[in-house]
């Protein structure tokens, strides 16, 4: 018997209806039982293989980008059902502009279609309270996906128990470029409320210290320029959270120094930025943090996708299925084993304060 042969009667058993509700009942057991366990909240995926897989089955290169895309929902329903709140997919790097020109087209099309599709049959995002956001650079879209992109991300805006983040061209280098320039855009441009101006008293004080220091007459010098301009470092500022500069815009509020009036905002200072400031200028501000980073096809490496929201307590599995393949029978041994690691560290935790009770 050829395997050609097999393999048409095991999908025609699979597809009857006995083996479905079989299936389908078995599905919804073990998922029932992975809720009474830890679930993580934001999951990222690399849908890598779609490719190979085509290449292996000897198919067209964009039916298997089609084959992914149907994947994709099948995994997204295991993902909401499990109770994961963020799925985060790869669809479409910023490097991929580098394939052939068709094969750039049609993915630009396949995802236009699916994502025509979601909204015309949208029972799965509906059912769960999924909004989808699409995140990447879209001065790099076609103007007619852009379209189907923003009403799909207007139509499902109402959820909000769980979102499919869509990066769509992207890559985490641009992303976090992206974010440092937001924030020294917000940090260069916008003063800061609770922020005040030099004091009188404290200009006419730093420069009778310098006058002091450099052995010269004590008595205060006016600048004869018409718009004085002081500075002094951070460590010398009681408040350090304002910006050392007063050469400041025209708009800015005036205020007086021996007589004559200048124009004072005080800025925040960048030595202010933290690792939560840029995190608030991601793509994916708001968001949980990552705790699952999923690949397939066998590639153990990143891809420039979610450099930044990869932590110290993100855990990363490398599968080697193709994308296509991927569904819950694939899913679920990753879910069960980030489980139980989440019940070690629980463990190793309560150790040490169990021996400090002790000593």
């Amino acid at each position: 018997m050829s395997d050609l042969y097999l393999s048409r009667v095991r999908s025609w058993f699979l597809r009857s209806p006995p083996a479905e509700w079989a299936i389908n009942k078995t599905r919804e057991v073990l998922i029932g039982a992975l809720r009474q366990g830890p679930i993580p909240q934001h999951v990222a995926f690399v849908m890598d293989g779609n490719r190979r897989y085509a290449r292996s089955h000897k198919i067209e290169t964009i039916e298997g980008h089609h084959l992914g895309f149907e994947a994709l929902a099948r995994v997204l329903e295991v993902c909401y059902k499990c109770g994961v709140k963020v799925v985060t997919v790869y669809a479409f790097s910023i490097e991929n502009f580098n394939r052939p020109k068709y094969e750039v087209d049609g993915l630009m099309q396949l995802a236009k279609l699916k994502l025509e599709q979601l909204m015309q049959h949208g029972e799965l995002l509906d059912r769960y309270g999924a909004s989808v956001r699409v995140l990447g650079q879209r001065d790099l879209i076609s103007p007619d996906v852009l379209e189907v992109m923003d009403r799909a991300v207007s139509t499902t805006a109402h959820n909000t128990t769980a979102v499919l983040n869509i990066c769509f061209p992207y890559t985490s280098r641009e992303e976090i470029t992206s974010a440092v320039r937001a924030t020294v855009e917000e940090f260069s441009r916008t003063p800061r409320p609770h922020s005040t101006p030099f004091s009188q008293s404290r200009i006419t004080q730093k420069i009778l210290s310098q006058q002091g220091d450099n052995e010269e007459p004590t008595s205060p010098v006016r600048d004869p320029s018409p718009t004085p301009s002081w500075t002094r470092t951070r460590a010398e500022d009681p408040e350090g959270s304002v910006s050392s500069s007063t050469t400041l815009p025209p708009d800015s509020p005036p205020s007086k120094f021996g007589g004559e009036a200048t124009k004072v905002t005080i800025f925040p200072n960048a030595e202010n930025i933290t690792a939560e400031t840029i995190d608030s200028h991601m793509y994916t501000a708001g968001d949980p943090p990552l705790d699952m980073f999923v690949r397939t096809s066998g590639v153990e490496r990143l891809s420039d996708f979610m450099l930044w929201q990869c932590h110290q307590e993100t855990q990363i599995f490398f599968l080697k299925c193709f994308w296509p393949e991927f569904d819950l029978w694939h899913f679920l041994p990753v879910l069960v084993e980030w489980q139980w690691r989440q019940k070690q560290k629980e463990r190793d935790e309560i150790k040490p304060r169990g021996r400090a009770k002790l000593a």
